[in-house]
């Protein structure tokens, strides 16, 4: 005879503003198998869980239900506090009567007819609960990260600096991301490449991270502590132990391209090393910009290296390793230039977006860090910076902010200003968003110090016109309309995700309809993914500044070691069974489940023979999702936890 303690929480005022908890546990109590029916104002604070405890041992209960939030906020918390008092925790079920209820509603009558009703589902569903075991998988002690900007970087260095092995990846021939490409950092003006080479270096020669250029994750199977990854290595043509990188190859190459790391603003040749400080210092040959390789049509790199590091034999490569998590870093992209077109951007050579200009002002770019217009070579006296384009505008660009603009573009008009002391700067803003540590402090130095000039208002188009660029805008606080003479115009455009070429599709987690890839829960598990032993760090979860994406990364990381530091995981038992009995073969369970959980299993008779083959399931990698469930034709294949019974017994307690 069951023996149910349902513990109903007012959530603040969240559940009890609008539902009356006073008669919910009263009614609550008269349901059969219904023990003991209570109520508190926070069940998951400290002396909530307390009084779960203390009733399970004083009123004998084989099961509890806590009529709450969402089971994704605190079903663990509960199932906690029942296992400490000597419950099974698998007994323990939550009815959530805040989302489902209390949120939605506004008549408190009906809302707590309704609570009632979802309370009694629930009471119900756990009477034919049975008692389950968590499920214990070894693990293997490395790590995947995709991803070499900042974010991986940091995210494997504290992987390798904890004694563990790290796998980082990435498709770009060196490491470094889009932080690789920056001038100086905001708000402290850190010479980006000053505080990035060498963590690039380190990455590079600690003997606990393997890395892997020029490669993209092109498989991935298995599960949490037991992933199998397949990587694809493209070629570079150069032997990367042999590369000397000594550069007299690209010296004789007769072809030139825009260079992408300088944002088109400079030249390189077929084979090249994307920039100075590139790590690895190894140069690669340009499959689609060389002249040809099959057949061949030019040998010059190839004659004159000395190492004899080229070869044009090189093919893509599989490289296979087993890794027990996975840190998605890969970064992001800016907006692209056909959606600013009013703007002028991709089609005049003075308009730019924030990355070349940065390029401009680095040290190490294509300049040497001289602020030149691209048409003429000449110093830009005046300079509009125009925010916000693309971003909080759905018809041109995106609905969200990008977060990171307003305080690069006052970086971007403080060192132009210091470049070009008698320049003028001007900078279009919606709205200034400076909300971290000394970000409001640096905006109010260079609108006061600097003296840039600061509108309130968007620019509307920017206009060609004998030289110049006329940017025409209007200065919304004065309801003014502004047309200015511009040298330079610089877009600080959407912050987009990075296309990612199916990579959520392989790792099983999911991206936004933005593309950028979604956590399990903003708040409580901000680095996690829905799919256990897969986490996130940097801007491929949003808009992040550098700040933001090192903590992050760190945070996926410490998660990692959570994991690594236990000798096995312990998965929950929510996985699917097999009837073998009436299992008919069909497999119709091994095609639809998405994790490959579903195997063929011989059933013998006593002399050795094959009688059938029947499904059978690898509870370590089973996600008990159902899909098997729902598609079995004679009924063989049930959830452990959602059994038909339960479920059943939940609908007809509504009917």
């Amino acid at each position: 005879m069951a023996r149910i303690g349902v513990f109903v929480c007012h959530c603040g005022e969240n559940i009890a503003r609008t539902v009356d908890i006073e008669k919910l546990t009263q009614e609550i109590s008269n349901i059969s198998g219904v023990v003991y029916s209570n109520h508190y104002r926070y069940v998951c604070s400290d002396p909530g869980q307390k009084m779960i405890r203390d009733t399970i041992k004083e009123h004998n209960l084989t099961a509890v239900v806590v009529a709450a939030c969402s089971p994704l906020m605190h079903e663990v918390t509960f199932r906690r506090a029942a296992q400490e008092a000597g419950l099974n925790p698998y007994l323990v079920e939550m009815a959530n009567i805040r989302e489902h209820c209390s949120w939605v509603h506004q008549d408190k009558i009906r809302a707590t007819e309704k609570a009632k009703e979802i309370v009694k589902t629930i009471i119900d569903k756990i009477k034919f609960a049975r008692p389950l075991q968590t499920i214990q998988v070894p693990i293997t002690r490395r790590a995947l990260v995709i991803g070499g900007g900042v974010s991986g970087i940091q995210a494997a260095l504290d992987l390798a600096k904890s004694g563990f092995q790290v796998t980082l990846i990435e498709r770009q021939p060196s490491i470094g991301g889009n932080m690789a490409r920056l001038s100086e950092t905001f708000p402290t003006l850190d010479c980006s490449q000053c505080i990035l080479t060498p963590k690039m270096v380190e990455v590079n020669r600690h003997p606990n991270i393997e890395l892997i250029t020029y490669a993209e994750l092109e498989e991935v199977s298995g599960y949490v502590g037991n992933f199998k990854v397949k990587i694809k290595k493209k070629p570079r043509y150069v032997i990367e132990d042999l590369c000397t990188g000594c550069g007299d190859c690209a010296n004789v190459c007769p072809v030139s391209i825009p260079n992408e790391f300088d944002r088109g603003l400079s030249w390189r040749k077929a084979i090249y090393i994307p920039f100075p400080q590139a790590v690895p210092a190894v140069y690669t040959l340009d499959e689609k910009s060389c002249l040809g390789l099959n057949p061949l049509a030019c040998e010059r790199c190839s004659q004159i290296c000395t190492a004899k590091a080229i070869d044009y034999q090189q093919k893509p490569e599989i490289i296979e390793r087993e890794v027990g998590a996975i840190i998605v870093a890969t970064g992001y992209e800016l907006l692209p230039a056909e959606q600013a077109k009013e703007y002028g951007w991709g089609i005049h050579p003075d308009i730019m977006d924030g990355l070349e200009f940065e390029r401009m002002l680095s040290a190490s770019g294509p300049t040497n860090g001289v602020v030149k217009r691209p048409s003429d070579g000449k110093t830009p006296k005046n300079v509009v910076f125009i925010q916000c384009v693309g971003s909080r505008d759905p018809a041109r660009g995106v609905p969200y902010c990008s977060k990171i603009c307003c305080m690069y573009t006052a970086k971007h008009a403080l060192l132009y200003k210091h470049k070009v002391h008698d320049g003028n700067a001007y900078i279009f803003y919606m709205d200034i968003r400076a909300g971290g540590k000394g970000f409001e402090e640096f905006v109010t130095r260079v609108m006061e110090e600097e003296r840039v000039l600061y509108i309130r208002g968007r620019a509307s188009r920017v206009i060609p016109l004998n030289g110049k660029l006329i940017v025409q805008g209007i200065d919304t606080l004065s309801n003014q309309k502004i047309d200015i003479e511009a040298d330079l115009v610089v877009l600080a455009t959407s912050i987009v995700a990075t296309h990612q070429n199916g990579l959520d599709s392989k790792l099983k987690i999911t991206a936004d309809q933005f593309g950028f890839i979604k956590e399990a829960h903003p708040k409580l598990r901000p680095v996690e993914t829905m799919t256990a032993g897969v986490f996130l760090a940097g801007a491929v979860q949003a808009p992040k500044d550098i700040l933001e994406s090192v903590a992050q990364a760190s945070g996926a990381a410490s998660k990692v070691l959570e994991l690594f530091s236990k000798g096995m995981i312990e998965r929950e038992p929510i996985v699917a069974q097999v009837n073998e009995m009436t299992c008919s073969g069909c497999f119709d369970c091994l095609r639809i489940c998405p994790y490959g959980a579903i195997q063929k299993k011989e059933i013998k008779d006593k002399q050795g023979n094959i009688i059938k083959y029947v499904a059978n399931v690898n509870d370590a990698v089973c996600g008990g999702c159902g899909a098997c469930t729902v598609n079995c034709r004679n009924h063989s294949m049930d959830l452990f936890g959602f059994t038909d019974q339960e479920i059943y017994s939940e609908i007809i307690a509504i009917a």
